[in-house]
């Protein structure tokens, strides 16, 4: 017959209980969040979370703010009002829980460092200078090259390299440390169809092997349609989170942009339409003539909130 357990004991064993089933925190929650760049509103009053293990696509007409909010995540960008919150903890420049991913440009191409120390250069935080030597740097640099398949590109140049070969020491670089929060801001610019499937499905297949959380930012929906848990679309100042069919719809579109918005569903692919203007394409063409002149910048943030319901409905965060 065994003796029965102190009340102290039950007590302890009943709260360890209750901790394992309550819900897991947020990765990243936005509170009453307003972003303003001069006298511009880019976001207004925004409410949301992301928790642990989600992809979100983040979309949206070009100027709607997916940069200027993934900037203020990594506290670059102070909030007008409200609050962002990692892990709980309030936003801070250097939090070694973020990987940062800025939109990339053409400067790396003519770069004639090797991957493995260009990867090297962002363990600490700097974007250039001497990569760091010592034995724990360079594990944690082969076990990145190993996780985003890019050990083979380890010891050539970044000239030799395509752009979605390029783009995987990027993501490598990104996964530094022990990040839980992923940043991509428009990893797919400038790669064909072709690498732009295969940036999406690592990225995908990384933050499912690691449990993290990501939001990458796109012009376009479709690239991103197979990987995606939930959406969040910017516009107008307004954000809207969930799934692709609770947001991608005329209705939340036509508030976020402004303008009647038409969406059309064809062989597996959704087209945003404006009449007989596919607005998505025409935003990325405009991007593109805008924008290439635009030097590099990846800086590795080892500086390196999913909705409380994950799967609820959409609602203008």
């Amino acid at each position: 017959m065994t003796e029965a357990a102190p009340a102290s004991q039950h007590a302890s064993q009943q709260a360890s209980q209750q901790n394992n089933h309550r819900a897991p925190q947020p990765v990243l929650t936005v509170a009453g969040v307003t972003l303003t760049l001069g006298e511009r509103t880019i976001l207004r009053e925004a409410n949301f979370a992301v928790n642990q293990g989600e992809f979100i696509g983040v979309l949206g007409p070009n100027g709607a703010g997916k940069t200027t909010l993934m900037r203020s995540i990594l506290g670059l960008v102070p909030a007008s009002h409200g609050a962002i919150r990692v892990l709980g903890e309030p936003v801070a420049r250097g939090n070694p829980k973020i990987g940062y991913m800025p939109q990339t440009r053409t400067a790396l191409a003519s770069r004639r460092i090797r991957g493995r120390d260009f990867v090297a250069m962002a363990a600490d935080g700097h974007r250039w200078g001497l990569p760091r030597a010592d034995a724990a740097t360079r594990a944690d640099v082969s076990r990145v090259l190993d996780l985003v398949g890019a050990t083979a590109l380890a010891d050539r140049p970044l000239s030799e390299l395509s752009g979605g070969e390029r783009q995987r020491l990027l993501l490598a670089q990104c996964l530094l440390g022990d990040p839980k929060l992923l940043l991509l801001d428009e990893p797919l610019i400038s790669l064909d169809p072709h690498h732009q499937r295969g940036v999406v499905e690592l990225v995908r297949r990384v933050q499912r092997e690691l449990g993290i959380a990501v939001l990458f930012s796109a012009h376009e929906l479709n690239p991103l349609l197979n990987a995606l848990d939930r959406v969040l679309y910017l516009g107008n100042g307004v954000a809207a989170l969930g799934s692709v069919d609770e947001v991608i719809t005329a209705p939340v579109l036509s508030r976020l942009y402004g303008s009647p918005i038409e969406v059309m569903r064809m062989k597996g692919r959704i087209f945003v339409m404006s009449g007989d203007v596919e607005v998505e394409k025409h935003d990325h063409e405009h991007e593109h003539d805008h924008d290439h002149g635009h030097t590099h910048s990846h800086a590795h943030s080892h500086s390196h909130d999913h909705n409380d319901n994950a799967h609820g409905h959409s609602h203008d965060a």
